[in-house]
């Protein structure tokens, strides 16, 4: 029940829809709203439903630090199903909080999470089915300011039409500078807010931006800044249910197709302690029977094997089950899952990305042929049947050798299998590459999806002969549609918004995509999609020049280099400063090791 309401008169709206309990809120754990005037009060917006919505730990932080700072309330919402959105247009409902029903057209800011580029047409509905005018240039001074953050901010222009101000960075430290300045400027015009927002460092108002870079704000001490103590415990079952605790932010591991390992850097790990303690105060309060550990790559994290021990008496007291979202193809990671019931429900899963080692280099994955024996090997000593691997395809410079070199790994995989269980599986996931802006490959094209297909006919073709193989790739168009929009301009703004109003909505779930809708929306704005995955020249400047991520593109330039020689840059932690651009006097690694030569 939400807290304003005794008797909701949604009762009949809800029950006409597959799924109602994503949209009666009332959970335990919510917060009562705060009374009084001159509380900013801020929309937290999830664009997908809330079983992936609630599954974000960002929101569980960024809930209890809004609901914290005394000049700010919180609430949340999430993007209705299409069943919803009909239903919700022909009763002429208007979209409110899942905490009060509050509209959305009615608080002072609505902040979007901007996690996935194939979820954009979902802020356009959440916006409309809130009474808030699409574009930020038809909003009046009674409209609320529409905020983003995320890894979409990085490449804000696409929605720089529709999103007032964009957040780079780490929230715990750019809500609170927020907060006061719309506290500051509550009663101001639209434009007088907005040019304040625009003088915090780490906040991008593009009808205000000035031509200067937009520097990303790091939180650089995890057990100093913000985290939650207590949880929102859904209402029904969500993609990741479980306490859900970040261990560490940050990759320096340095695959080159990756995006989160570089706008995210540098490393830093919350204390062994400090985990323990948010674990036990967790699971208290929230009942839940499963604790996941949180990263890049958990495994790196190097109180883990200390936590586990502390933790263990916990866990097996009240019958908790711990789990490795993320584990390095290595016998270790594989014999830490062993020790873990949660691991043995399926099987592991491992990236080795590439078939062949040469392009395993190109793309800096630091993963051998020996690795990946060493760790299947592993895994079916430990008596798991199944292995689940993900590859690429389309890589910079990927051979007809690399894609057979999939097949290798696979068979070699199935063999290692044979030799030690009675019906060994293997399950090979194939998606194409996209190459993602502020990456060594963003000046890379991107294959067609005629080439994509051609290329998983291909490799589907040498596994046909093998039943304990199941092969199954990411559809073409959806992977063509993030490569336009995650290397993309303003002109697309027009384009996102024609498709919308075309019927485009949750692109990212194969059920409801539906690229020709795209096709159109294109032609009907002038605007040729392919240009956008074409190569781009070294010298022209790129639509997300002004977002500086902390890595310098001088050293994405010299890591581009290194990629079309196939050579492999080592992780800094373990050696030498790879001069990526993040301040030395600041970085976590370099102090904690005393200070690194430096060297590429």
């Amino acid at each position: 029940m939400r807290f304003a309401d005794t008797e909701d008169s949604r009762w009949p709206l809800w029950a006409s829809v597959k799924r109602p309990a994503r949209y009666v809120g009332g959970e335990y754990g919510l917060i009562p709203p705060k009374s009084g005037d001159g509380i900013v009060r801020i929309c937290l917006a999830f664009p997908d439903v809330y079983e992936v919505g609630m599954s974000y730990l960002g929101f569980q932080i960024f809930y209890g630090l809004l609901k914290e700072l005394p000049k700010s309330d919180v609430e949340r919402a999430y993007c209705p199903w299409v069943d919803m959105e009909r239903a919700m247009r022909e009763r002429g409902e208007v979209l409110g909080s899942l905490d009060t029903g509050r509209p959305l057209r009615d608080f002072h800011a609505v902040a979007f999470t901007l996690q996935y580029e194939l979820s954009y047409t979902n802020v356009l509905t959440m916006l409309d089915l809130g009474g808030i005018p699409l574009r930020s240039a038809d909003r009046s001074d009674g409209d609320p300011l529409i905020l983003a953050g995320g890894p979409g901010a990085f490449v804000a222009e696409p929605l720089a039409d529709h999103v007032d101000a964009f957040f780079v960075g780490d929230g715990e430290v750019l809500w609170p500078r927020a907060v006061e300045v719309l506290s500051a400027t509550m009663g101001m015009s639209r434009g007088e807010r907005l040019r304040a927002l625009a003088s915090i460092e780490g906040v991008y108002v593009p009808s205000f931006w000035d031509g200067s870079v937009i520097k990303r704000q790091v939180l650089l001490d995890l057990d100093g800044g913000f985290y939650p103590r207590r949880m929102i415990v859904p209402s029904c079952g969500i993609v990741h249910d479980r306490v859900a605790v970040q261990v560490f932010r940050g990759c320096t591991r340095g695959c080159r197709f990756c995006q989160a390992g570089m706008i995210d850097r540098p490393v830093r790990e919350r204390s062994g302690d400090s985990i323990v303690e948010q674990v036990r105060e967790l699971l208290e309060f929230t009942g839940w029977e499963e604790v996941g550990f949180l990263s890049l790559a958990t495994c790196d994290w190097s109180h883990l094997g200390e936590v586990m021990e502390k933790l263990q008496p916990l866990l097996n007291q009240r019958g908790v089950k711990l789990s490795l979202p993320s584990l390095r193809m290595d016998a270790f990671s594989v014999a830490l899952a062993a020790s873990l019931d949660t691991m043995r429900k399926g099987g592991l899963t491992f990236a080795p990305e590439a078939g062949t080692q040469r392009l395993r280099d190109v793309i800096n994955k630091g993963v051998t042929d020996e690795d990946i024996d060493a760790a299947v090997r592993a895994a079916f000593e430990h008596r798991w049947d199944r292995v689940k691997l993900y590859f690429m395809m389309g890589l910079p410079t990927e051979t007809e050798e690399d894609l057979r070199g999939i097949w290798e790994v696979c068979r070699r995989v199935l063999k290692i299998g044979r030799s030690m269980v009675k019906r060994p599986e293997v399950t090979v996931s194939l998606s194409g590459f996209v190459p993602k802006a502020h990456t060594p490959f963003q000046w890379e094209g991107q294959i067609s999806m005629e080439e994509l297909r051609d290329r998983g006919r291909f490799v589907k073709g040498l596994m046909s002969k093998e039943r304990a193989v199941k092969l199954s790739y990411h559809e073409p168009g959806q992977t063509f549609l993030e490569g336009v929009f995650s290397r993309g301009d303003r002109a697309l703004g027009a384009v996102l918004e024609e498709a919308w109003r075309r019927g485009a909505r949750f692109d990212g779930w194969t059920e409801t995509f539906n690229l020709d809708l795209w096709f159109e929306a294109f032609h009907a704005s002038g605007v040729d999609p392919y240009r956008y995955t074409a190569p781009r020249r070294l010298e022209d400047p790129l639509p997300w020049d002004h977002i500086y991520p902390g890595v310098s593109k001088d050293f994405l330039l010299s890591e581009r280099e290194r990629a079309l020689g196939a050579v492999v840059t080592p992780d800094c932690r373990h050696g030498t400063c790879n001069c990526c651009g993040f301040p030395p006097a600041s970085c976590p690694v370099l102090l904690r090791n005393g200070g690194l030569s430096h060297g590429n």
